[in-house]
């Protein structure tokens, strides 16, 4: 993990000077390189994770798209920002400097960067395993890449976003819009098959390697494309159960399971968050965590300022609703949601939320922010020791030993659930046994009826503010965006009362109105449309 870290940082040091300021690549793929050894192929390999280096660990990994999930019913800013509002009360205009508008560039480099591996690297005189290697992971990334801005800039009505391959002529990379967004997910799965057939088994990569992609995250990255696309063609939920079979049907050493702990299974959920369960049965994809260089994103969410102790950020903040949605036992709600009177450890510290540290140093009754009552603590264990071997010690920084999860089994059990019971009704009996699976982990009865109900909560409660995916897609695919944002988002506030800890609801956020005539997508970046004519702009915008 650590030499990986490192080669990213060394590639994207090297590769930094070849991107370009325009949203598309402008210098021909194929173009005259310096490679011509393995290592030299490695690097180009290492810089596509440009988008997870020092330089963007902020603003496309710590926070980016995640400023739109604060559309979602799941999500409060938790803290003042003016240009989120916009964001979630569907006002945004295409030149919200909020850092999400960084994500179209950084993510069509590394389309470009893509590209011309599978340009140049057919030809070259290195290493077989080598070569497949770097096309299979150049593949997986254009896919990837592509994947993370679709759902939020294309649809039916506006088209996709701009298609840019290895074969694209010079003359044709600012090329009009795809009439629909169907054909950017075509494209997505198509390369995600490519890049499963170049691609070894994660059991066939070395420890250093880790954090390479492999077949199974080609899958399921397919199968999560065709889910997204299910919702303009149902015939691609045959895709997301062709893809999630792949995953599920591997044996020996790929086997992928749900993560039980070993010695307490009521803990199971709890523990997967933790570094030792990185790339455990469950693991799919994520971003390396490194307490030097890692990605941002799980100190960004936890309490403004840490209470003095680290400088965790504050942001996306859940609401009263997510709260409310899981089912009473459920051991996912109290590992997701820090409440008031409920403990945590931090740097080293056992406070009670709402209320004081053990040792009577800390009070933590009073919130920086009315939307800030509760608290994201899913991904907080880094900092339960207050060790800096397992958190930067740049108390700013927020780099940790965490992986960022982006995809694990979790999610291809919902997802094949899922287009089991939207393609062969409700009470799939193999629906209602995978279901049956999630909610068991979780410490809920097996029993469920397979509805659509059951599933979109299962999968609401089970993914709650993972990076990826994002609940803020589902509702909207789902045709549930105008109904829910409708009604007002809560939280709770807490005041200590004769030395009981009392909490009273807040509504925090009115209804909105959500038009899904034009509110399904964002506005494309202003930043977009530097040196391009045929770009346009998505209509309301």
């Amino acid at each position: 993990m650590k030499k990986i870290l490192l080669s990213i940082c060394l590639a994207v040091s090297a590769f930094a000077l070849s991107g370009c300021a325009d949203f598309l690549e402008r210098e021909p793929y194929g173009r005259d390189t310096s490679w011509k050894t393995d290592e030299d192929v490695m690097k180009a390999v290492y810089a596509l994770y440009y988008f997870v280096s020092p330089h963007w660990s902020e603003e496309i990994c710590g926070r980016g798209h995640m400023w739109f999930e604060c559309a979602s019913d799941n999500v409060l800013i938790g803290r003042d920002r003016p240009a989120v509002d916009e964001i979630r009360e569907f006002r945004m205009s295409p030149s919200n400097d909020q850092d999400v508008k960084n994500v179209w560039g950084v993510m069509y480099q590394n389309v470009a960067k893509a590209n011309n591996i599978i340009k140049l690297v057919p030809d070259l005189n290195i290493t077989e395993s080598v070569k497949k290697l770097a096309l299979g992971t150049a593949y997986f990334f254009r896919g990837f890449s592509m994947l993370w801005m679709v759902p939020y800039y294309g649809d039916d009505t506006n088209g996709g976003i701009p298609i840019i391959l290895d074969t694209t002529p010079m003359d044709e990379m600012d090329s009009p819009r795809p009439d629909h967004v169907l054909k950017n997910y075509d494209q997505i799965i198509a390369d995600f098959r490519r890049a499963a057939e170049e691609l070894p088994y994660f059991s066939e990569l070395s420890t250093s390697q880790y954090g390479l992609p492999h077949k199974a995250a080609a899958w399921a990255f397919a199968a999560r494309a065709a889910l997204y696309a299910a919702q303009y063609d149902a015939s691609y939920y045959n895709t997301v159960i062709e893809m999630c079979d792949q995953v599920m049907g591997m044996t020996g050493a790929d086997k992928r399971s749900l993560y039980i702990d070993p010695e307490d299974k009521s803990k199971s959920f709890a523990n997967l968050w933790r570094k030792e369960q990185n790339h455990c049965s469950e693991y799919i994809f994520s971003l390396e965590g490194d307490a030097t260089n890692g990605a941002r994103y799980h100190g960004v969410t936890f309490v403004n300022t840490g209470w003095g102790l680290y400088n965790t950020w504050g942001y996306y903040t859940p609401s009263l609703e997510l709260w409310n949605a899981f089912e009473e036992g459920d051991q996912r709600r109290e590992v997701t949601i820090l409440y008031p009177g409920n403990h945590v450890k931090f740097m080293g510290r056992d406070i009670t939320f709402g209320g004081y540290c053990t040792d009577g140093s800390i009070s933590s009754y009073t919130t920086s922010h009315v939307s800030a009552g509760l608290i994201n603590q899913k991904f907080i264990s880094p900092w339960e020791t207050g060790n800096y071997t397992e958190v930067s010690n740049q108390r700013d920084k927020l780099w940790n030993t965490l992986n960022v999860c982006l995809m694990r089994y979790a999610d291809v059990l919902l997802m094949k659930a899922e287009a089991l019971i939207w393609t062969q009704g409700e009470g799939n009996g193999e629906a209602k046994a995978l279901l049956g699976d999630i909610r068991e982990r979780a410490g809920l009865p097996r029993e469920n009826a397979a509805t659509k109900a059951e599933l979109q909560n299962q999968r609401r409660c089970e993914l709650a503010f993972e990076f990826q995916p994002s609940r803020h897609i589902d509702v909207i695919r789902w045709g549930l965006a105008q109904e829910y944002y409708a009604k007002p988002l809560h939280s709770v506030v807490s005041k200590m009362v004769d030395g009981q800890i009392k909490t009273e609801e807040v509504e925090v956020y009115p209804g909105r109105t959500f038009n899904p005539t034009y509110n399904k997508v964002f506005p494309i970046p202003e930043t977009a449309f530097n040196g391009t004519v045929n770009l346009k702009q998505n209509k309301g915008y």
